[in-house]
């Protein structure tokens, strides 16, 4: 099965900003995102935006006078970043998660790893990892946030084929298999050139990860952590470093 960043390089990320909405709805949701978060964000911060992709939230961020560290492994999506961030104080840097602390020349006042890019870690233990990661890199007071899906209730049957978007000259679906610990995500690809339609299809394996297992995880890290809804369904984690 394709690595996450094998299947966003050949597969999903030239599509991403199309099955976003577009990247002017995409940044304005999470314009509106990160005024409700951060209604009091002071200019000059550090933020960390990790799988920041096109830059739904580094944008704002970098508009509300952050600093921002945005880190990605598809170099597609990066590009899209610098194309909408002209001169905004962002640095679009592509790499692992996980390799973000080397990029910091202070403590972050903010890291974000939002949309579904915590699951897109290889096993929980990785998830761990990054909390102890972003636990050290915040200062104290500073925040971490999570957005994810819960993929802990297996869908069965037809309820497992889901479509995601679809225009006349495209359509995207995808279907899930629940393994004890991991979804395996099967992107479907119909694109019409002319009045051919081709289709392609790839995979790739997101961790199963429960909203009360990732506050606990949290807390062990020091962290005080309140769980509340999300954008489009997903549960978003806020914790703040004690």
């Amino acid at each position: 099965m394709p690595s996450v960043a094998d299947h966003y390089r050949s597969h999903l990320a030239p599509v991403y900003t199309w099955m976003s909405g577009g990247l002017d709805a995409a940044i304005g949701r999470g314009e509106a995102e990160i005024g409700a978060l951060f209604p009091d964000l002071s200019d000059g911060s550090r933020a960390v935006d990790l799988g920041a992709g096109f830059g739904m939230h580094s944008i704002p961020l970098a508009r509300r006078g952050c600093s921002v560290l945005a880190l990605d492994s598809s170099a597609y999506l990066l590009q899209q970043l610098k194309a909408q961030a002209g001169t905004l104080p962002i640095r679009a840097v592509e790499d692992d998660l996980s390799a973000f602390p080397r990029y910091l020349d202070g403590p972050a006042d903010v890291i974000l790893c939002m949309g579904d890019t915590l699951t897109h870690l290889p096993h929980r233990d990785a998830a761990l990892q990054l909390f102890t990661l972003c636990a050290a890199s915040l200062r104290r007071g500073g925040t971490f946030i999570a957005t994810f899906r819960d993929y802990m209730q297996a869908l069965t049957g037809n309820q497992r084929f889901i479509p995601v978007k679809s225009d006349a000259d495209r359509i995207l679906t995808c279907f899930l298999d629940y393994t004890a610990d991991h979804v395996d995500v099967h992107d479907l690809l119909h694109e019409r050139n002319g009045d051919t339609w081709h289709f392609r299809v790839s995979a790739y394996r997101k961790i199963r990860l429960e909203p009360q297992w990732v506050s606990e995880a949290l807390r062990d890290q020091g962290f005080s952590v309140r769980t509340e809804p999300g954008l489009a369904g997903m549960v978003r984690v806020v914790a703040v470093k004690n």
